[in-house]
């Protein structure tokens, strides 16, 4: 066997890829692109698209980069008139985002099954942190809404791009420190499987290639950024089984100080068990 192996040619290594080192001018230029595709997507999911954005979007220029990055839409959105295909997506985007049965674009919701949990508390402290305001739109948005979580991404590319205009190695980095952070911690563990369950919703080819696209680009920055190992949470579920709530309190403060326990809850809280004294009904005083 050692003889077998002995002849076996020597494995051979390929060649480290040194990649170019980039100037600031090129890193802030990287910066701004980058911010403007995370302001495209930020637009197609925060609310439904307005007749002024997807002009925009139907700019001949604009399709065309589209069409580079392998978008292929349909004639419901290339040739349907304006105020038609405003009407449609809006129809589109409610059936898929905000009606019963739907896919709230959320990532309290992909991730617990639930409004409100820890992701949004978590993603509002840290607006706080680094003093960005929501200003609210047309309809109340939570921070953790996928549109909001893009926009804040492309607000901190344009505050790392100001950094390297400005000579402020120090700031680039923190800031760059900062966009890798929220893709650990939050849409590296939901936008993947998000946008794919997105894709085979949709009915508008509109929704379809942005779902697409939005994926694409989440594995691409997130290769980029060196994040290779996050796991997606998401995995583009039809429904999110609901996490249980946490419910917190203080054992040792009483909970009613005209109902001492009695035996039974004396003998609980021995066991190591917490219990609330309730009140049958009928034993309730109303006053008339």
């Amino acid at each position: 066997m050692i003889a077998a192996f002995a002849l076996e040619d020597p494995p051979t290594t390929e060649p480290a890829v040194v990649e170019p080192v980039q100037s600031q001018e090129q890193l802030r230029e990287e910066c701004l692109a980058r911010a403007d595709l995370y302001r495209i997507l930020a637009g197609v999911f925060v609310e439904e698209p307005s007749p002024a954005f997807l002009a925009a979007l139907r700019e001949p220029a604009m399709l065309q980069s589209l069409k580079d990055a392998g978008l292929d839409f349909g004639a419901d959105f290339l040739a349907s008139d304006l105020p038609a295909l405003t009407e449609a997506l809006a129809c589109e985007y409610a059936t898929l985002f905000a009606s019963s049965g739907g896919f709230p674009p959320i990532e309290s919701v992909r991730l617990t099954g639930r409004f409100k949990q820890d992701p949004h508390f978590q993603i509002a402290a840290l607006y706080q942190r680094l003093d960005f305001e929501q200003v609210k739109g047309r309809f109340e948005v939570f921070p953790d809404q996928l549109g909001i979580e893009l926009m804040f991404v492309a607000e901190l590319l344009t505050r790392a791009a100001s950094a390297l205009a400005q000579d402020d190695e120090a700031a680039y980095k923190k800031l760059d420190k900062e966009i890798k952070r929220f893709w650990t911690l939050h849409l590296g563990r939901w936008v993947r499987g998000y946008s794919g369950l997105i894709e085979r919703a949709s009915t508008h080819s509109f929704y379809r290639q942005m779902a697409r696209f939005l994926g694409g680009f989440a594995v691409e920055e997130i290769a980029a950024m060196g994040l290779n190992h996050l796991d997606d949470l998401d995995q583009g579920q039809l429904q999110v089984p609901k996490s249980e709530i946490k419910l917190e309190f203080n054992p040792d403060e009483p909970v009613c100080g005209e109902c001492p326990p009695g035996l039974a809850e004396r003998g609980a809280a021995a066991a190591g068990a917490r219990v609330i004294p309730i009140k049958p009904l009928q034993d309730l005083q109303l006053g008339g």
